[in-house]
């Protein structure tokens, strides 16, 4: 039976980063995937970086920790290109709103955005349709490509010693309450530490151990438009709703009246809500959405052609010559925590089984994150990773 120091459960951003950083320390590490390529969440992510947007000394120390390590980062993973920029973002504020009410929910941030007219706005975003806002909010933001970002973080690994195995991982090892491995594809792989950084199916994988955590997901369905379907257009800046919707409600799964529906099978626990947001990446394609649905089972369940029209019209409003161009559907799971802060450490009750995920804003927390994570013995006694030990959220007899 093959034996590691370490496995990763996950290969997208969070577990390509946190076995970057555990191999950089000198372990041993298996990093176990179903994909060789990019898939889920990062794959259909839209690799924004909001560094200004800390509400906490905890999160502005995160969002500063991230923004002195990213312009260094590509170097450090080899030279391979993560496609890193300083970006504009301009945040729409939909015609009929009043700025100056929209501009309140931002003043819990370290680094306020500058409100800006309508006019200004569509100087520097010229797509925009100046007839369906009532202004804009502008701030300096980073951008990346999240595939290739994940790409070099592997590479990197790999260089330094790290195996990457692709297949599916079908249970847990367990003897008792010790995790002793996992098993791929009907094989036995020994480890002295799982580390589960899968996103949504941490979930899955946290509840047929039997334990329950406030670890949840949301089904994310956004437009990808091909580099050569939006060759005509080029944006200006990186452009998003000002009053998003899909944070508030993250935030509501945490209460308690939603928290205990989260065991009822193939429920619906809210409406969807549609974020009208578009990205224009480095090579050229694009992404747009989004819609937001919490609902209990992994299962799509959503009608493709319905969810792409709403979200298409909703765009037209904001961006007209985007929003009609020729690109595909896609729904992937998200998954965020109970109340916005990542789950890393061990699982309470099961010795040698840690956590890596539930990141709301992976780009901005992942990356600095991972490398303490590393380089952490005691994580409790970190005043970053102690904030966000699983055990949080164990009631106490």
């Amino acid at each position: 039976m093959d034996s590691y120091r370490l496995i990763v459960v996950g290969g997208g951003l969070c577990g390509a980063a946190a076995a970057y950083e555990l191999a950089k320390k000198g372990a041993e590490v298996l990093l176990v995937d179903e994909s060789a390529d990019v898939a889920g969440a990062t794959r259909y992510s839209y690799g924004g970086i909001a560094y200004w947007a800390g509400t906490t000394q905890l999160t502005n120390e995160l969002c500063a920790a991230a923004k002195a390590r990213y312009p260094q980062l590509s170097k450090e993973l080899l030279g391979h290109d993560i496609q890193f920029r300083p970006k504009s973002l301009l945040l729409t504020i939909d015609a009929g709103r009043d700025p100056v009410e929209v501009a309140r929910n931002y003043v819990c941030f370290a680094d306020k955005p500058q409100l800006l007219t309508v006019a200004e706005a569509v100087e520097r975003e010229p797509l925009l349709d100046a007839k369906n806002i009532s202004g804009a909010f502008e701030v300096e933001h980073g951008h990346v490509c999240p595939v290739a970002m994940t790409q070099a973080y592997r590479q990197a690994f790999e260089k330094l010693g790290g195996t990457i195995r692709i297949g599916r991982v079908e249970k847990l090892v367990r003897e008792g309450n010790v995790i002793q491995g996992v098993e791929v594809d009907g094989e036995p792989i020994a480890s002295k530490h799982v580390v589960i950084s899968a996103g949504a199916w941490s979930r899955e994988i946290l509840k047929e151990q039997g334990i329950e955590l406030p670890l949840y997901f949301s089904h994310a369905e956004m437009i990808e438009v091909a580099a050569a379907d939006a060759s005509a257009v080029q944006m200006q800046s990186l452009v998003m709703p000002a009053e998003q919707k899909r944070f508030g409600l993250e935030a509501q799964m945490g209460e308690a009246e939603f928290a205990a529906q989260w065991q009822e099978e193939d429920k619906e626990l809210m409406p969807p809500v549609l974020d009208a947001g578009v990205i224009q990446f480095q090579d050229g394609h694009i992404a747009m959405g989004q819609i937001s649905r919490m609902q209990t089972s992994t299962a799509v369940t959503a009608d493709a052609a319905a969810s792409e029209a709403a979200m298409r019209e909703k765009i037209r409003k904001v961006l007209p010559k985007v929003a009609d161009l020729p690109g595909q559907w896609h729904s992937t799971l998200v998954a965020f925590s109970g109340d916005g802060l990542p789950l890393i450490g061990p699982v309470p009750g099961l010795e040698n089984l840690l956590l890596f995920s539930g990141f709301s804003s992976p780009f901005v927390y992942a990356v600095p994150l991972a490398q303490r994570f590393a380089g952490t013995g005691n994580l409790a006694s970190d005043p970053w990773l102690g904030q966000m030990l699983p055990e949080r959220f164990v009631k106490a007899d």
